[in-house]
């Protein structure tokens, strides 16, 4: 009688424990954050800025966070999706492109009219944070924005060479928002949008001639395979991308004070730097691996893009016209966005990172064979060799470096 009142006592206190328990593990996991985005697992976006931005906020946060990454639209629907997707809570944060929606975000679209932006994406981002933070809160209010970026300027890529406007009349480009149709159709070719991976069928089926598209699209496409001419502009961008990393306000609010000031640590300019660089360090790792190759680059100075300029002026007409009948200073939001371009343009340029050179490994000794009695009585069993270790091979070129797909 006097075991089972124990066991009975054990069993209350067990089942009065087991809450709290509960309770306990609970607030020791972490908060899992899903960051969705398009691209794919081995962009230079994903790779090279997602990835490390998301684990320096989970060292960060001491593992009180972890985020969890969902590429090429793993959690379903299409780019064009993203902004809502983490607006209504379907993710916690989203890589997301606002030209996707034309229109929508108006003002964000200065930076993507032709020649306004750097070639730069390092000094677009520095501007663009800034910018954001005095222009955009009203077109991104409905979100937390973590970081805006540029994407590398655009450079024409295509089967001949194109040293002049003339050059280009009559080619079908791909191009990567309106403006860029806008601009390319003021030139005299045709802007034609399709989803990126579709690229390389759409070249090889003639359904288009070439792209004007950055430098890190070309190796992960295998573009340069068959567009072997490309024309840069030495000075301002014929073309660019705006991003934005964006988080839910909901779930910001949610997070404990501490883990805000963490998110709050690897926002603005932080994030924008590091998305910056990365697409600087690939577009100069590209343009080399395609010069090295032989492929003929022409870069157009100063007085050779004047008349580019001069044609691709009613494309900042028309939207400056746009502006106007939304009641939005056009005019005063170029001026704003030139002072800030130029506030960063003396941005240095960004290093690319060290190999790690990995430490040779233990020697393994060579397991010995069972030897005939009369041999070893010839011969003592001496133990062999360890294995030889292989040296490290020479330090990787800066496309290696990179881990650029080809």
């Amino acid at each position: 009688m006097r075991l089972a009142r124990r066991a009975f006592l054990a069993s209350i206190t067990v089942s009065i424990a087991a809450p709290a328990i509960l309770r306990r593990a609970a607030a020791d996991a972490p908060i899992a954050l899903k960051l969705h985005h398009s691209f794919s697992a081995v962009s230079g976006a994903h790779v090279r800025f997602l990835v490390p931005w998301a684990r320096k906020v989970e060292s960060d946060a001491h593992g009180r966070i972890r985020v969890d990454i969902f590429p090429s639209m793993q959690l379903g629907g299409s780019p064009a999706h993203l902004y809502d997707q983490v607006r209504d809570g379907m993710a916690d944060l989203a890589w997301l492109l606002p030209s996707n929606t034309p229109g929508r975000f108006a003002k964000i679209e200065v930076f993507e009219l032709p020649f306004i932006p750097s070639r730069r994406a390092l000094v677009n981002s520095r501007a663009l944070q800034d910018y954001a933070a005095e222009n955009l809160a009203d077109g991104f209010g409905e979100i937390r924005p973590i970081c805006f970026s540029c994407r590398d300027h655009g450079i024409v890529h295509t089967r001949r060479a194109v040293k002049s406007i003339e050059d280009l009349k009559g080619l079908r480009l791909h191009v990567p928002n309106r403006l860029a149709r806008e601009t390319v159709h003021t030139l005299g070719a045709e802007g034609i949008s399709i989803p990126s991976p579709q690229l390389p069928m759409a070249i090889a089926g003639h359904v288009i001639d070439g792209c004007l598209d950055p430098w890190d699209l070309v190796p992960s496409l295998r573009l340069d395979n068959v567009l072997k001419d490309h024309t840069d502009f030495a000075e301002s961008s014929l073309s660019t991308a705006t991003f934005v990393l964006a988080m839910n306000k909901t779930t910001y609010d949610r997070l404990p004070s501490e883990l805000k000031t963490v998110i709050d640590a690897n926002s603005g300019q932080a994030a924008a730097g590091m998305a910056g660089n990365m697409w600087d360090l690939e577009a100069r790792a590209v343009a080399e691996l395609v010069s090295g190759r032989g492929d003929p680059i022409t870069v157009l100075d100063a007085q050779n893009i004047v008349p580019w300029r001069k044609a691709t002026e009613p494309v900042v007409d028309s939207w400056l016209k746009e502006m106007r009948a939304r009641k939005i200073d056009g005019a005063g939001l170029i001026a704003t966005a030139n002072a800030l371009l130029a506030k960063y343009a003396d941005e240095p340029e960004p290093e690319p990172p060290k190999p790690t050179r990995p430490e040779p490994a233990e020697p393994t000794p060579t397991v010995q064979a069972p030897q005939p009695a009369q041999a070893k009585a010839q011969a003592p069993d001496l133990p062999k060799p360890a294995n030889p270790v292989a040296r490290p091979s020479a330090k990787p070129g800066l496309l290696k470096e990179l881990d650029i797909p080809l």
